[in-house]
């Protein structure tokens, strides 16, 4: 069972922030919050911004801001979801509700809690270029490249890391670099005091849910709403969508096992950024969402701050 970590908790927090592995029962922990205290629920998940994929992006049953606002047509960098978040946050803090920040995409989530100085996107043509060298070339020869261009971030990637390296070419082009001299991304910095909160959930126990999760997807139309969403223009970000591709295309039984295993797989990926995330409260996610909810609101800080319903 998970353990419990109690750093000073930030009573007077004018922000709370929830993020846990897909399947940790975050969306359900949130639910129970907004039962208890005036708030309004901000999403940090890059695939809820969406529009037309309630289904596949498991979106909540209750309003939450950044869910379903975006065209499947429209790419969506971090920086374009970074002036969302903010607007988003700034907009409910004066209604004297308490933005609870949502998400498993940890770069989103710091992006919704902080001023993150971000990289340039690439120039029109750019990837496609240094895709090209990368696969002319060889994947050590595109490497020492980067490393003669901007050795810092070199030393951070692969040679066989063919995306990370080429994204280091770009910004290395751009003036930029994977490896900024002041990187703010691992720190507690916060735009506002906030309440970091993660859900922990062992991982056989996450393997059941999220096995439990994607046949209850197929079950509640994923087919359907992959299948039109995939006839539609869609941007390189919106065909990321955990499941779009695979329930469009796929027998129906290859789409859920496809689709539990790369969930798994991410849901590996989100639990590293669990352990890299500073200043953070980890809970039990095995406990029912109202427990944890009643536990977010004492350590907030309750009687000083969070306004009760």
């Amino acid at each position: 069972m998970a353990s419990t970590s109690r750093p000073a908790p930030a009573r007077n927090a004018d922000v709370v922030a929830i993020y846990g592995p897909t399947a940790s029962g975050k969306t359900a922990v949130a639910g129970a919050l907004l039962e208890r205290v005036e708030a309004e629920v901000v999403s940090a998940d890059s695939a809820a911004l969406y529009e037309g994929l309630p289904v596949l992006t498991a979106a909540p049953d209750y309003p939450a801001r950044l869910v379903g606002i975006v065209p499947l047509a429209q790419d969506v960098s971090v920086g374009d979801y970074q002036t969302l978040a903010h607007e988003a946050v700034d907009d409910v803090l004066p209604a004297a509700r308490v933005p609870v920040v949502v998400g498993g995409t940890g770069l989103y989530l710091r992006a919704a809690l902080s001023d993150l100085e971000l990289p340039p996107p690439p120039a029109p043509g750019e990837r496609e270029r240094w895709e090209e060298v990368y696969d002319a070339e060889g994947g050590d020869a595109a490497h020492a490249l980067l490393a003669t261009r901007d050795p810092a971030a070199a030393a951070r990637v692969h040679a066989n890391d063919r995306r990370r390296v080429v994204r280091g070419l770009e910004l290395a082009e751009a003036g930029a670099s994977l490896a900024p001299a002041h990187d703010r991304l691992w720190t507690e910095d916060t735009r506002r005091p906030t309440l970091l909160v993660a859900i922990d959930v062992p991982l056989e126990e996450l393997d059941r849910r999220i096995e439990q999760r994607t046949r209850a997807m197929a079950r509640a139309g994923a087919v359907d709403e992959a299948q039109r969403a995939w006839e539609l223009p869609l941007s390189a970000t919106a065909r990321k969508v955990m499941g779009l591709e695979q329930f469009a295309t796929l027998p129906v039984d290859q789409a859920v096992a496809d689709v539990a295993h790369a969930t798994r797989r991410l849901a590996r990926y989100q639990r590293k950024w669990l352990r890299k995330l500073r200043g953070v409260v980890t809970l039990d996610g095995t406990r029912r969402p109202e427990e944890l909810a009643d536990e977010i609101v004492a350590l907030a800080g309750a009687g000083e701050r969070l306004p009760r319903r």
